[in-house]
């Protein structure tokens, strides 16, 4: 009987999409588009808190593979890192959960 390998073992996260047929994947759609302005504060906001030491690509990263596999699949690029930058502003507290609910309540009143 043949060892198993760690890939064999471990079973792919739902973020870990290298490699898979792409008849499991929806089509990836490479042309170039615009930002949109959100995109853009975004993409600001990271580089910020980067230059600032708050966050690092790496708690990037780490953030938007924690994302549950229904929220993964529903966020655009750009959500997904907001998920993740205030998730991670939120565990360094630089923000908490309340201060979150407070500014979207108020935002979507």
């Amino acid at each position: 009987m043949a060892e198993a390998t760690l890939e064999e073992e471990r079973p792919r996260a739902h973020h870990d999409l290298g490699g898979v047929p792409r008849f499991l994947c929806e089509e990836i759609d490479i042309e170039p588009h615009e930002l949109t302005d959100f995109d853009r504060q975004v993409d600001a906001l990271r580089q910020l808190l980067s230059a600032k030491e708050l966050m690092t690509v790496d708690e990037l990263r780490r953030g938007i593979e924690e994302i549950p596999e229904e929220d993964y699949l529903r966020l655009s690029y750009y959500q997904k890192w907001i998920r993740s930058i205030t998730a991670t502003l939120i565990r360094r507290g630089v923000l908490t959960a309340e201060d979150v609910a407070a500014r979207i309540d108020g935002a979507s009143r």
